[in-house]
């Protein structure tokens, strides 16, 4: 996106989607298992860049509303996490060519659809073109303290908040025997607390600033933990992981706007680049390990080994001070 903007650089990855997950219905239609990992990686990799959409969000606002900027583009995850279980369980047998095949039929439209919209988007290059400053080296970049703290907290936010959901279901389901109903409805739940609280997180970090929110964010993760290895009943699963995606909620936007204050504009793409790397790298090590560590240990361990990581993340915000990236290259 640097090279190309973020206008095309979005539009390009919305088309692969689209185009993937035909691929992925006619993988299914064919019943060709290794196609149909193909087709996943390429849409995978659209995540990436729709990853990027928050950074696009706080370029285009000024700096005080950067957190607002994020939370409203994550605002987006409410309805998603509505509709997409919706498409997924309505349109699985539209065409009748294997289970799930209309998903990704429906899936292609909606990208197709992303596209269009991404066509009314501006590039924001303003800021780079007023901006005298030389650019600084990308080690120079992340071993500032305030990019370290920023990036390492969303890791831990997305990895322990992935690491403890992904565990939920086996959990509950297969381990707990709860029903399928039960189960559904704690994750649900997980979601919405995921995201519901975007719609006054950006005002809670005008007002209570980023230290605040961070700090607040990774105690209700703690207490989430807490809640979850002090039982295995309904309510422990419920609001052990209804804290947790609280937390989430409040860590990552506060992480992310905390970013966007360690580097200069010009610097932006590579800066945030190696930061999602990070962050994602992360989580998918921890999702893949969750049903190892579950299977292997318990669910009491599993939880409990998320401590340290929180415990970090806590002394690291409280013995930072947010910077601007002039004062944290001094």
């Amino acid at each position: 996106m640097n090279w190309i903007g973020r206008k095309r650089g979005f539009i390009a990855a919305a088309i692969v989607a689209a185009v993937a997950a035909l691929g992925a219905a006619l993988a299914i239609a064919v019943q060709s298992f290794s196609l149909f990992c193909l087709m996943m990686l390429f849409m995978g990799a659209n995540t990436a860049f729709v990853m990027q959409y928050r950074f696009a969000a706080t370029e285009s606002v000024e700096r005080n509303y950067a957190g607002r900027a994020v939370s409203f583009v994550l605002v987006g995850g409410i309805i998603a996490g509505f509709l997409g279980p919706e498409i997924g369980r309505d349109a699985k047998d539209w065409l009748g060519y294997g289970a799930y095949s209309g998903s990704f039929i429906i899936m292609a439209i909606l990208y197709t659809v992303s596209a269009v919209l991404l066509l009314f988007i501006k590039d924001i290059t303003a800021k780079e073109e007023t901006d005298k400053r030389p650019e600084r080296t990308l080690r120079t970049i992340v071993v500032q303290r305030t990019y370290l703290v920023a990036a390492f907290s969303s890791a831990v936010a997305f990895g322990v908040m992935g690491f403890i959901m992904s565990a939920t279901p086996l959990s509950m389901h297969v381990m707990d025997r709860f029903n399928i109903n039960d189960t559904t409805l704690v994750i649900q739940s997980h979601i919405i607390a995921m995201y519901l609280p975007s719609l006054f997180t950006g005002f809670l970090v005008e007002r209570l600033g980023l230290k605040v929110l961070q700090i607040i964010g990774t105690i209700a993760i703690f207490v989430g933990v807490i809640i979850a290895v002090s039982g295995h009943h309904f309510i422990n699963y419920l609001t052990a992981l209804t804290s947790i995606g609280l937390g989430w909620n409040f860590l990552f936007v506060a992480g992310t706007v905390m970013l966007t204050r360690s580097y200069y504009p010009r610097e932006r793409f590579k800066a945030q680049g190696v930061n999602d790397f990070a962050i994602f790298t992360f989580q998918a090590l921890a999702i893949l390990s969750a049903g190892v560590v579950l299977t292997a240990a318990n669910w009491e361990l599993l939880n409990l080994l998320c401590l340290p990581f929180l415990l970090i993340v806590l002394i690291l915000i409280l013995t930072t001070r947010t910077q601007t990236p002039k004062q944290a290259s001094q």
